[in-house]
């Protein structure tokens, strides 16, 4: 096949890393190319975040002419073709030009080949099926190019063959339709991902909470999520999404609606917004343990979408005051209280999309005032309490909790002596009545 195209030199391609692996492989007499997502997004001018290259030549080969040139070599996955070489801490990814022999929607056996179009066959969309040579010839067996320039993400082949290879194509598929994509979405895969969607239930929580959460981080996922919710994916993979409306309110939010450059695009922050509000603990529980959510993710999305009552008293609105909101810093994080505070903006915005004058100029200074704070310590240890005659226990904890509370509602102003003399009017009083938060 004769190249179809051509990349400009770019700088992943020219950096020395990349020219010195190149160089690697030609001196081993190893043909080489660039595959996959580093190509397509430099077609379409995007970053490139890695660089993948495929070789006719079999992975044993592959690392024993890199070790001869002083290469670093790890065999990532060389029972698949899959290695990875090492240059100043830059990852390259080689793999085998394969074929599957065998797949049951989970995972495949492959057998080597030499044949280029043979292995572009067995990959998912059109759009990732292109190669080019290190002087960025671009070679494209299946309209790849065409696609891509048409927001178009199709299946290489029939569609619902290649979800049966791998039911997780189905989330690939709107994912790269989130990222890539232009109306109209393909027919023949909405088809096929309608027909199929009872089997993501075979998927481990690992592989679709990496692809769900890629859809989240997409720049404006709920075209796409409203997608999947009539097709009946959503129900298999979140039946605890709620209105879309949120995150389409939220995502607007932080990429056009507001500039600040403390509140970044968090994935875990659209998903507390996609969650129906009101859901129970343990129903936020279930999605986390499905995901298999790490303790710090768990505790993040259960704080934003179903605190305790405990934390009542610190919630965040449009009229929040400054103390309100330092305070409330100071016991939550202040991301998590940014968090709060944008999914509630967003909210207001799904149900009163005409927002009254001055409003977003409200959220924004609460926004602002949350971002400026910086974090405080409590003046006060358990010494001090034992210096004014305490036992060491659960006393002295709760003790030293009262007089903290007191010192977050005034605003964090007393210092250490006057902490100390407010400890010591409360155990002279005997106190025992005030609640901690």
């Amino acid at each position: 096949m004769d190249p179809t195209g051509k990349i400009p030199p770019q700088p992943w391609m020219t950096a020395p890393e990349t020219r010195d692996l190149m160089k690697a492989l030609k001196a081993g007499n190893i043909e080489a190319r660039f595959i996959g997502g580093c190509v397509r997004d430099s077609i379409l001018k995007r970053p490139v975040r890695d660089i993948d290259i495929a070789t006719p030549t079999e992975p044993e080969k592959v690392m024993s002419v890199l070790e001869q040139a002083g290469v670093k070599v790890i065999p990532t996955g060389i029972e698949h073709g899959t290695i990875t070489a090492i240059i100043n801490k830059h990852h390259f990814e080689i793999t085998t030009l394969r074929i599957d022999v065998e797949t049951d929607g989970r995972r495949a056996t492959v057998a080597f080949t030499d044949d280029w179009t043979v292995d572009a066959a067995r990959r998912d969309f059109t759009i990732n099926t292109m190669s080019a040579t290190e002087d960025g010839d671009i070679f494209d067996p299946y309209g790849g190019l065409d696609d891509l320039g048409r927001g178009s993400v199709r299946f290489v082949g029939i569609a619902e063959n290649r979800i049966n290879e791998d039911v997780l194509r189905m989330l690939r598929f709107f994912r790269f339709y989130a990222e890539y994509g232009k109306p109209p979405m393909n027919s023949e895969a909405l088809v096929a991902c309608r027909k199929l969607a009872p089997r993501l239930k075979e998927l481990s929580g690992e592989r679709v909470r990496g692809e769900l959460l890629r859809i989240l981080m997409a720049p404006n996922p709920a075209d796409t999520i409203t997608l999947m919710k009539a097709e009946n994916i959503l129900k298999q993979i979140l039946p605890e999404a709620g209105d879309v409306g949120r995150l389409r309110s939220l995502a607007w939010l932080i990429e056009r609606g507001i500039i600040l450059n403390d509140i970044e695009t968090d994935p875990v922050r659209r998903l507390g917004a996609l969650i129906k509000p009101g859901t129970s603990k343990n129903d936020v529980d279930n999605v986390c343990s499905r995901l298999k959510f790490s303790n710090r993710e768990r505790k993040h999305l259960l704080m934003m979408v179903c605190p305790p009552k405990t934390m009542s008293s610190l919630s965040i609105n449009s009229a929040s005051s400054e103390k309100e909101i330092r305070r409330a810093c100071y016991h939550l994080g202040k991301d998590l209280v940014a968090d709060k505070a944008l999914i509630e903006w967003a909210g207001e915005i799904s149900t009163s999309p005409h927002q009254k004058p001055g409003r977003s100029e409200k959220w924004e200074n609460v926004l602002a005032a949350i971002t400026a704070w910086q974090q405080v310590r409590f003046p006060l240890q358990g010494r001090h309490g034992i210096e004014l005659g305490m036992e060491p226990g659960p006393e002295l904890g709760r003790v030293l909790g009262i007089i903290e509370q007191w010192w977050a509602d005034g605003d964090f102003r007393a210092n250490e002596k006057g902490c100390i003399e407010q400890l010591r009017q409360k155990l002279q009083q005997n106190d025992s009545d005030l609640t901690i938060i």
